[in-house]
């Protein structure tokens, strides 16, 4: 497993503190490093410590979040917490990396750090988290065959499992690697595991997935 996503709450309310440390904590990927009240402790905690990630208030005493990460030279990876959307913009102009509204899910916290792997190139990003059953699986992307998409919820056929969630199919496409294509408006099938073409179908582990009309040049493109 690649080494651990250190991590810097930032956030000047304990019962906000206290959902993202557990969120944290319930992720094999994060590892917690500090929590910190405002931006001014969280700047001096950062001149002697390595951080990944911080999870970051905007609304705080002295110094909003927004002007701490502006204030920064060489910010490490942002995501940024509130309970306000008017910051939205502004938060993706700075490149903050997903900008989570309160209250959020632990399943909307686990797609924002889903993209935060995926702007760390020194991780190789072998897994995926979701929620089913009151449990959070942890799958390795290297065992998924395909995905379904039914109405608000997916299926994950994967090598000794197969598990529905909540989920959307367009959500599930922005966490896989190039290796997995969308092929049909319900359904990501992995390439890798691609056994052959047969006319608009896709044989994959004994399974015909369908081939969408508008998806058949890409399909044909990848496969030539």
């Amino acid at each position: 497993m690649s080494k651990p996503i250190i991590c810097l709450v930032v956030d000047d309310e304990p019962a906000a503190q206290q959902i993202l440390q557990q969120y944290i904590s319930d992720t094999a990927s994060l590892q917690l490093s500090e929590t910190c009240h405002d931006a001014l402790e969280a700047r001096e905690y950062m001149s002697d410590n390595d951080i990944d990630l911080i999870l970051l208030d905007i609304n705080m005493p002295k110094l909003s979040g927004i002007s701490f990460l502006k204030s920064m030279q060489d910010p490490p990876l942002v995501v940024l917490t509130t309970a306000y959307d008017d910051y939205a913009l502004e938060g993706y102009e700075l490149d903050v990396v997903d900008y989570l509204l309160k209250p959020f899910s632990f399943e909307r916290f686990l797609q924002a750090i889903s993209k935060v792997e995926g702007r760390l190139p020194d991780r190789n990003t072998n897994h995926i988290f979701v929620k089913a059953d009151q449990k959070t699986y942890k799958i390795s992307i290297d065992d998924i065959i395909y995905i379904e998409s039914l109405g608000d919820y997916v299926t994950i056929h994967a090598n000794d499992k197969k598990i529905t969630t909540y989920e959307t199919l367009q959500n599930m496409d922005q966490q896989l690697p190039d290796s997995f294509m969308r092929i049909h408006k319900s359904y990501i099938v992995s390439l890798a595991k691609a056994e052959y073409l047969q006319r608009n179908r896709i044989i994959v582990a004994n399974s015909k997935i369908p081939i969408g009309g508008t998806y058949r040049q890409k399909v044909k493109e990848r496969f030539s």
